[in-house]
């Protein structure tokens, strides 16, 4: 049995880490978990946006590090349990669907690599995030090290992986490492109606504008990507809603 619970709400599909009594550190079947949630969702012209959030008082702090004793033994099994983590993060990044992170408590090692390959992240103010790898000898192996100088730059990075120290939400959100900060309390409610926002919007057009940031294939890519939007069917309701004075109602996704 896995520790996590996937549901459909609205046009929401949600992806709930479900083990709070160990700060939903993550088991190795996890991940296969969240990939496969991940494509149903995907599959679902009904879905049009994705929530990672968690049950409990912490997000999530990385690999089970009881169950991970298990896999240095097996070197096979530890090519395989990378293997995983990478296509996970790697298949958010590149989902057509806007992919939201509820963030409360504890969002530590692979916690953080997990918060980072989503493209908006909320925060709660009483979060905390850090990178605590080098406390245990281990590096981040799920892009990591890759991701966190894009998101808060080369000096910033390296004080977090290498004293494993925590930041607040506060000083997350000024280095660039998360889209906001909300009040504990309003969290989820926060985090359901950036969801709800989202599913409003045109599909093609964020799926668009997600895939150039994350690409960065330049101005070129970007005038082409923007030309071959022009004739769909929601610029055309998106402009006649505009000279309307009304809310666009763009056609389903897919």
């Amino acid at each position: 049995m896995t520790g996590v619970e996937a549901r459909v709400q609205g046009a929401t599909g949600i992806i709930a880490l479900a083990r709070p009594a160990r700060h939903n550190a993550l088991l190795p079947e996890d991940r296969v978990a969240m990939l496969a949630a991940l494509r149903r969702f995907e599959a679902m012209a009904t879905v049009r946006t994705v929530l990672i959030r968690a049950e409990g008082p912490s997000f999530c702090t990385g690999i089970d590090l009881d169950a991970f004793q298990a896999l240095r033994q097996d070197s096979a099994a530890l090519a395989v349990f990378l293997a995983e983590g990478h296509a996970l993060l790697a298949a958010l990044e590149a989902s057509p669907l806007p992919v939201v992170a509820a963030v409360r408590g504890l969002c530590l090692a692979g916690g953080l690599e997990l918060a980072m390959a989503c493209d908006i992240v909320l925060a709660a103010e009483g979060a905390r995030f850090g990178d605590q790898h080098a406390r245990y000898g281990l590096v981040p192996a799920w892009g990591g090290t890759q991701r966190l100088p894009r998101a808060v730059g080369l000096p910033r990075a390296l004080d977090l992986m290498l004293t494993g120290r925590w930041i607040d939400a506060a000083e997350a959100a000024r280095w660039g490492l998360l889209s906001r900060v909300v009040p504990d309390a309003a969290l989820e409610a926060e985090a359901m109606a950036t969801c709800q926002a989202l599913a409003a919007g045109s599909a093609p057009a964020l799926a668009t504008m997600k895939r150039l940031a994350r690409q960065g294939s330049g101005p070129g890519a970007e005038t082409k990507a923007a030309l071959a939007l022009l004739p769909g069917p929601d610029v055309t309701e998106g402009l006649e809603a505009f000279s309307t004075r009304r809310r666009p109602r763009f056609a389903p996704r897919g």
